[in-house]
């Protein structure tokens, strides 16, 4: 196990920790700021995500996905489902699910940003309230951050780039509904 000095805990139960106080309903309002040609996009969505504890079926499902020879090997995780409305230049409803889980330093997802294939993503948590990802595929580099702030917010910043080169910004304010 990974081990970290915040609170004496190692790597794996500060990420559960961060993940049980991440469940619950939320409201989340965020733009994407498209840098070359200026455009923003609104976005207003209702999450809810559930802790997974280690060996529940979606993780040893995700484990699967990822042909892990360890089922178990997620220590933990979450599941979001989110309902999504697109204001602006191209509104649209969009509505799914993601599932998350961590074994060491690694984020193991069952879809990306931009696409519906497994991915992996390097995690850290800077403190018990803040989770820094780092993503990469076809070609696209995805930095996060995503902090709780006290009990009942979250933000989000996501910096999203293409050959070395910054194309979109998304900023979130989440408030826990529930």
């Amino acid at each position: 196990m990974v081990q970290s000095v915040a609170a004496g805990l190692n790597l794996d139960e500060q990420v559960a920790e961060y993940f049980q106080q991440s469940e619950g309903a939320w409201h989340s309002q965020r733009r994407y700021y498209t840098l070359k040609d200026g455009e923003t996009q609104e976005v207003v969505s209702h999450l809810t995500v559930l802790f997974l504890p280690q060996g529940s079926p979606e993780l040893v499902q995700l484990a699967q996905l990822h042909e892990l020879t360890d089922v178990n090997l997620l220590t933990s995780g979450a599941l979001t489902t989110w309902e999504s409305n697109y204001i602006g230049p191209s509104p649209k409803t969009l509505s799914g699910s993601t599932r998350f889980g961590v074994a060491g330093n690694l984020l193991y997802r069952d879809r990306g940003f931009s696409t519906s294939k497994p991915v992996t993503a390097q995690f850290e948590l800077r403190d018990l309230k803040t989770m820094c990802l780092k993503t990469e595929y076809g070609g696209n580099r995805f930095e996060e951050e995503v902090k709780l702030v006290g009990r009942n917010y979250r933000t989000r910043q996501t910096i999203i780039s293409r050959l070395g080169e910054e194309q979109m910004i998304g900023q979130y304010l989440e408030t826990r509904v529930k």
